[in-house]
């Protein structure tokens, strides 16, 4: 049976994991709360979700191409707490020794990154992620696993993101082009929020339908509250679609995606280090050391009255301590 390949938008899900639980140290005062919730979720989908292709995506900057359109991009996001800052490392470290790959690039957000494995992975993909944004990327093999309470996941396919916007996944771009992204600092149409902007695509079709061809809004009032607004519309639709297109050192992208096995004994020492105590009792038991036979009394006397081995000296010019 085929394993899907599990795409998790890391920073959405490691600022997530902060938010969810605060003020955690450990003896030396140090945070440990995105590491723990993190931890946590990695569990999860270990267990419930197994999957031998995957990644964790990561923002490389704002791109490029964002600002030349809207110098205010994301203008609006706050500087990451240090407190987070100081567990980075130790997220992408536990990460990497869950066997996950960490992969960014340059001029690509990790929803773009996401978009292009997810546009040419073979099978079913699922994407770890409650961003609105990548709800555009749903459809027969692309679902979204959206974090749920008590460190559970929603499982979201089209009809699920029909039911959350009132729109199929086709409709999404065009859905936040009409009421903007706050997070993003992406303003919307004055006057339209979710439900008209959902009446008004579920009557009247994809934007590309009526932009340019206004008449084809049979409602007048819904007409003349767009009047003006086409031009933010359109840009509004470039700065929300996803850049698909897989970057070339990507391709081709199954290896970029190729999961290792989970070095549990990697883990445990993470946590262990961090003192997640309540992670380490989820983790599997170490496997027993084995027993050391017990030696018979004539052979523990043979041993003792044996001559000392002579210690081996070391080649020349090789120092004492590259022995062991």
């Amino acid at each position: 049976m085929t394993t899907p390949t599990i795409l998790i938008d890391a920073y959405s899900q490691i600022f997530r994991a902060y938010y969810a639980i605060r003020q955690l140290n450990n003896s030396r005062g140090e945070p440990t709360n995105a590491v723990f919730v993190f931890a946590r979720m990695l569990l999860k989908l270990e267990k419930e979700y197994p999957s031998d292709a995957g990644a964790l995506c990561f923002d490389c900057g704002k791109v490029q191409f964002r600002l030349e359109l809207a110098p205010e991009y994301k203008a609006n996001r706050p500087e990451m707490p240090e407190e987070l800052r100081v567990q980075i490392p130790v997220i992408r470290e536990l990460a990497a020794a869950f066997g996950w790959p960490l992969l960014q690039e340059p001029e690509y957000e990790a929803d773009d990154l996401i978009a292009a494995f997810a546009r040419r992975a073979a099978g079913p993909v699922l994407i770890v992620s409650s961003d609105k944004d990548l709800s555009q990327l749903v459809d027969a093999e692309v679902k979204m696993l959206v974090p749920a309470p008590k460190n559970g996941f929603e499982e979201r396919d089209a009809a699920g993101v029909k039911a959350k916007f009132d729109v199929p996944p086709e409709l999404i771009v065009d859905y936040l082009a009409l009421i903007g992204d706050a997070s993003d600092n992406i303003p919307g149409v004055p006057g339209v929020g979710p439900k008209t902007a959902a009446r008004l695509l579920n009557a009247f079709g994809p934007a590309e339908s009526w932009l340019d061809d206004p008449a084809r809004i049979g409602d007048p009032k819904l007409r003349a509250r767009l009047e003006g607004q086409f031009d933010v519309i359109r840009k509004n639709r470039k700065l929300i679609a996803l850049k698909d297109a897989l970057p070339d050192r990507f391709d081709p992208p199954a290896p970029h995606l190729r999961r290792t096995a989970p070095d549990w004994a990697k883990i445990r020492e993470i946590c262990e280090r961090m003192e997640l105590r309540s992670v380490l009792k989820e983790l599997p038991e170490p496997p027993a050391a084995p027993a050391r036979p017990e030696a018979a009394e004539d052979d523990l006397f043979s041993f003792l009255a044996s001559p000392a081995p002579e210690t081996p000296k070391p080649e020349p010019g090789m120092e004492q301590g590259e022995l062991f």
